[in-house]
């Protein structure tokens, strides 16, 4: 009788630690579900579970806090990512009138006789305000198409045609540096629905960064799958600078001053437009591929 009663005590434990280890199970469920739904919609809703049991309990209270504390520091990274735009954007506006100033008066400048040293340093004046002028140029297109109001149009672009006309607006880039580019694309032209000018910019950042960076060669090819890929020989590379190419501000030894921003201007407007941008060493080349 004695052994019958501990036989049954043992199976009522077996079942409340079942019906336990359930609970637990649900409500472990329960929290990850929650935490799940509160990442993808930041919303400020607690997560809730049906067990009462203290450890659970507290263990969502705990993922509850470090959500706040998650929501909370997101909230100032894009507080300051916003004020960071607008402070650069500001900037970049501001410096304009004035560098459009010292360029009209270099002009004039150069109207008038100078000696062979004033020549001189009125060229290098001038080689750096242009300099300037450019990267706050740079500085404010990038603000402007990495702002979430910012949207591409959409219209049928054929990218052959695009290539061609980028390929003729660098042409004096190209030739100053002794380049002919070796270019390989079908004869049907491949449409896809993009922005037309955004595409230019892209193809134009793409084309110049390796006109001034390579060792006088480009291979630039586009298939029927919308894929284009330029390629130019980079000794100079490795796999971790590659790797940091469309980060924006990054720039390579050989590159400053520069602002690091093209091709990350380039990467951004590709995205936006649903594309994809890889860059890739290999063999000594560098290759950026985009696919759309």
């Amino acid at each position: 009788m004695v052994q019958q009663s501990i036989i049954f005590l043992l199976i009522l434990c077996l079942i409340w630690s079942l019906i336990k280890l359930k609970l637990m199970a649900d409500s472990a469920e329960a929290i990850l579900k929650g935490l799940d739904d509160r990442l993808e919609t930041d919303t400020n809703t607690l997560i809730s579970i049906p067990s009462r049991q203290s450890s659970m309990l507290r263990l969502a209270e705990g993922i509850n806090e470090r959500l706040a504390d998650v929501r909370n520091m997101k909230r100032k990274y894009q507080t300051g990512d916003i004020e960071l735009k607008e402070a650069v954007t500001n900037i970049s506006h501001d410096l304009r009138t004035p560098l459009t100033s010292i360029m009209g008066y270099i002009e004039l400048v150069k109207k008038e006789p100078l000696s062979p040293d004033a020549e001189r340093y009125l060229g290098i004046i001038e080689n750096r305000a242009a300099a300037m002028e450019d990267m706050s140029d740079e500085l404010f297109k990038y603000t402007f198409i990495s702002s979430s109001a910012y949207a591409p149009k959409e219209e049928e672009v054929s990218l052959n045609g695009a290539l061609e006309e980028c390929l003729s607006s660098c042409y004096a880039l190209l030739t100053a540096r002794g380049i002919k580019p070796n270019v390989t694309m079908p004869e049907k032209a491949v449409i896809r629905r993009l922005d037309g000018s955004c595409l230019a910019r892209v193809l134009e950042n793409i084309i110049s960064n390796a006109a001034k960076y390579s060792q006088g060669d480009i291979d630039i090819s586009i298939g029927p799958d919308g894929v284009m890929t330029f390629s130019n020989s980079a000794p100079s590379l490795d796999a971790a600078q590659v790797g940091r190419l469309f980060d924006r501000y990054y720039t390579v030894p050989s590159a400053r001053p520069s602002t690091g921003l093209g091709l990350s201007i380039a990467k951004t407007l590709t995205e936006r437009m649903g594309g994809t941008a890889k860059a890739a060493l290999k063999d000594g080349r560098l290759i950026i591929t985009l696919s759309f």
